[in-house]
């Protein structure tokens, strides 16, 4: 089941994609000789709208736009290659463009239809499926030392005093500073669903405002699942998904620096593999969860073809900008040759993450 939901998101993101340059071609007066869903070879021709074939292919791995003179050997007026650059560049950057209005509409609607998300003190009573959140974890404290890391769940602690579960951050402080220093019993799971327990004992000295009062050395936080409405979720969704655009992009720009430096951290990239663990996990915890995950990797599919890399959007974008400076064409074998060259490099990438996949499943 994982494997097919796995299949219909990626189908769903890249379609979605090759529409946004489908949309913006037939716009910029190009021919679109085909639009596809799934890799050729073809299964069933769907129909055909004017000059354009719609298409259902056999490999169900997402999609494609054939444009007529895209591979530079158009000729006439109506071939990507003879239309301004400036029209080749909005093509190429439209598949970005539509990836991140899907991210957008994808949270507006996990929000409307429930996700969790961090509690006001207020919301609590009326939320479900409340859950105590590891936020951040002061190093060298009884709670690093005990492995709690930032998106934990806690949900009970236990002392020779009694038991503490989720009713909220403040309570869970007093349960912690009622042990005076006793050792606490902690049941948490982690990001993937996985329970464990772990054992601390609190200390005096980690909060600066009271040095004599008990703490584990973590900050927790409350999440639940509280549907917002439909127009507070419009505005609040723009915000989150320029959230999540931002930080997407920092960590991009710092993974493919450190690959260029051979300093990347490999085991913090999840591959296909990964991606399918990620997906089934989501859609097991709710709808809103699945329709987040879409919308992160939403994200990461349109800032990573703006990558100037040959085979990507970006690389072709680049392609397009060095012949408005030089104003000539770049020769076609020559963009066949870099852009097999790039599409290869992918492909390596694909390969070495997809083996870490593995290594961390089985290790």
């Amino acid at each position: 089941m994982e494997i097919i939901i796995f299949i219909l998101v990626i189908v769903a993101l890249i379609v979605v994609h090759e529409f946004g340059h489908f949309v913006a071609a037939k716009l910029s007066g190009m021919r679109v000789d085909e639009f596809g869903i799934g890799y050729p070879p073809r299964a069933l021709l769907l129909g055909k709208i004017g000059e354009t074939e719609y298409t259902l292919n056999w490999l169900p791995f997402g999609g494609f736009v054939k444009i007529y003179g895209e591979d530079g050997k158009g000729s006439d007026s109506r071939s990507f290659s003879a239309r301004p650059r400036i029209l080749q560049a909005i093509v190429l950057v439209a598949g970005v463009a539509m990836n991140l209005v899907f991210a957008y509409i994808l949270i507006t609607g996990a929000l409307v239809s429930g996700t969790p998300r961090a509690l006001a003190p207020n919301e609590i009573s009326g939320a479900s499926d409340v859950q105590l959140a590891v936020a951040n974890v002061l190093p060298g404290s009884p709670a690093a030392r005990a492995g709690l890391i930032p998106g934990d769940i806690i949900t009970s602690a236990s002392d020779t005093l009694g038991t503490w579960t989720v009713s909220g951050s403040k309570s869970f402080s007093s349960f912690v500073t009622a042990s005076n220093g006793s050792s606490i019993s902690l049941s948490v799971k982690d990001g993937m669903g996985n329970s464990k327990s772990v054992t601390a004992s609190p200390v005096t000295g980690l909060i600066t405002s009271d040095t004599s009062r008990y703490a584990l050395g973590v900050e927790v936080a409350p999440i639940g699942i509280v549907p917002i409405s439909f127009v507070r979720a419009i505005t609040y969704g723009a915000s989150l998904t320029w959230s999540a655009t931002t930080i997407t992009a920092v960590e991009l720009w710092h993974f493919f620096y450190g690959i260029f430096t051979f300093s990347a951290d490999l085991s913090q990239i999840a591959g296909p593999i990964g991606i399918v663990g990620a997906v089934g996990s989501a859609a097991g915890q709710g709808f809103g969860d699945l329709l987040s995950l879409m919308a992160i990797i939403s994200i990461n599919l349109a800032l990573i073809n703006l990558i100037p890399i040959p085979a990507l959007d970006g690389g072709r974008l680049l392609f397009v900008i060095i012949e408005s400076i030089t104003r000539r064409r770049i020769k076609v074998r020559v963009t066949q040759i870099v852009n097999g060259i790039g599409f290869a490099l992918l492909i390596l990438l694909m390969v070495v993450v997809s083996i870490n996949d593995v290594f961390r499943l089985i290790g």
